[in-house]
């Protein structure tokens, strides 16, 4: 029974990490890690134990780095082999089971404020990238030198933006550089004016201007995912960037630049399509798919308030990972909702796999708050903080008596028109009065009770005292192709 809703404890130890990847030489361990700078980071803290978080393909060099660390620092290192839900996200989980003081992740991070105050140090890693054949690739699809561009990045070619940015800034006068959104070391104070954070990354934006100005210029690719639609950070970019604004990736190894506005239209119009499912669902659940993210409970209620007003049923599920596999044994659930990190929530597994389609929680806003800007102009968030008050971009719910709640709405699927989400009493006399019925009927069915009455099977009946007792007598035995009582053909 435990295995249908969640994996057995015996999966951790039996499952393989996959392929580890080549080994990085000893001799680039200093500079692929950065263990400089980790070492200075462990000793500024004064730290006796560290836990050490590498994702899968990197877990070959674990031992390695650990044991340079030990002897550098004198500190205790724990690797941490296994996340419970994604490896982009900080484990503070298992830091707390190990007792460490801090943490330092290795490898692609979302970036995402941790759910406790634990010191952190990302190591995002280098790639090597081209910078003669990228400034070439740049200067063909910019050709006007005074168009606003911004320089974007994967986080393992951050390193060298500002290098490329060096190449152009003699020809390109409107340049703009973003930086990874790492965490400012304890003690140091913000710069003034603080640039703005988005999608993980930090924008310097001069005074008086925004980001929806600015194209975009993106380094890199996903080596490890072979779908690009499936690459979370760059699916995350092209989502929330404005869409009347060009957008180009750039191998850093070849150069080769390929136009992303035909990828982005594609994106958004299957998000407008899971927004139409989510208006259409009756019920809803909740997938818990982070537990050290900051504000995840207060994300959680928010979203059980918003469904509630819109009318629909709520369920949280914790199931860990989401797979095709556990979201099937809820059949009578109309969408899930993937509540996680801005890069978990995009890119659970190919939507083609699940029972139900995922969706990210700015699409069950969308879709269940009537005051939300309609299509085109409302941004994509892509962390559910951004839903939050508090946030500029949240949009609070309108009162129950609101004209928004009774607005006509057709599903552009099923071309039905959607009642209206709440019942509110009419303000005819006549309605207090009962009509007579000939025989008991439900006044308001539930959408579970509605489900298990379109089944086909609805479960055994007990017959009690209709059925004749008999004796139990044996079956078949054997396999299906060739049952004992069979013979050989």
């Amino acid at each position: 029974m435990e295995s249908t809703f969640s994996s057995p404890a015996e999966a951790a130890l039996q499952r393989e990490a996959g392929a580890a990847g080549l080994r990085t030489p000893l001799g680039d361990l200093d500079r692929v890690y950065e263990l400089e700078r980790v070492v200075g980071f462990v000793r500024d803290l004064g730290c006796q134990r560290v836990a050490l978080q590498f994702p899968d393909q990197q877990l070959g060099d674990a031992g390695p780095v650990a044991a340079r660390l030990e002897e550098a620092t004198g500190s205790k290192m724990f690797i941490l082999g296994d996340t419970a839900y994604g490896s982009c996200c900080v484990d503070v989980l298992g830091a707390e089971q190990a007792g460490a003081q801090a943490l330092v992740h290795f490898g692609p991070a979302c970036l995402s404020p941790p759910a406790c105050p634990l010191p952190v140090a990302f190591v995002l890693s280098q790639r090597s990238v081209a910078l003669e054949l990228c400034a070439k690739a740049f200067e063909a699809q910019n050709p006007d030198p005074t168009a606003p561009v911004v320089l974007l990045s994967e986080p393992a070619c951050a390193h060298a933006l500002e290098a490329l940015a060096t190449l152009l800034r003699p020809q390109y006068l409107d340049l703009l550089v973003s930086s990874p959104a790492l965490p400012l070391p304890v003690g140091s104070h913000s710069p003034d004016p603080e640039p703005l954070e988005r999608f993980g990354r930090r924008f310097p934006l001069a005074p008086g201007r925004c980001l929806e100005e600015y194209g975009a210029f993106y380094v890199g690719d996903s080596e490890a995912i072979s779908d690009p639609d499936l690459d979370p950070d760059l699916s995350r970019l092209l989502l929330g960037w404005a869409p009347g604004r060009p957008f180009f990736s750039c191998c850093p190894d070849t150069g080769q630049t390929q136009d992303e506005g035909a990828r982005a239209r594609r994106l958004r119009a299957r998000r407008r399509y899971l927004v139409e499912r989510a208006r259409d669902a009756r019920v809803v659940g909740l997938l818990a798919g982070t537990l050290g993210v900051a504000r995840h409970r207060e994300a959680l209620a928010h979203l059980r308030n918003l469904t509630e007003a819109a009318g629909k049923r709520s369920y949280v599920l914790a199931l860990g990972r989401p797979t095709p596999a556990k979201l099937a044994n809820f059949p009578e659930v109309d969408i899930f909702v993937l509540l996680a990190c801005p890069l978990g929530a995009l890119a659970p597994q190919p939507s083609g796999s699940f029972f139900r389609p995922v969706l990210a929680p700015c699409e069950l806003e969308a879709a269940c708050n009537p005051a939300w800007p309609p299509p085109g102009l409302a941004p994509h968030l892509t962390h559910y903080a951004d839903l939050l008050p508090g946030s500029p971009f949240h949009v609070p719910l309108p009162p129950p008596d609101s004209e928004l709640w009774d607005t006509p709405d057709v599903s552009l699927i099923t071309g039905d028109l959607r009642p209206p989400p709440a019942w509110k009493p009419s303000n005819d006399p006549g309605c207090s009065a009962l009509a007579p019925r000939p025989q008991l009927e439900l006044a308001e069915s539930s959408p579970a009770a509605s489900f298990l009455s379109s089944r086909s099977w609805q479960g055994l009946q007990p017959r009690l005292g209709q059925t004749p007792v008999t004796g139990a007598v044996s079956g078949r035995r054997g396999i299906a192709i060739a049952y004992e009582d069979e013979g050989s053909s």
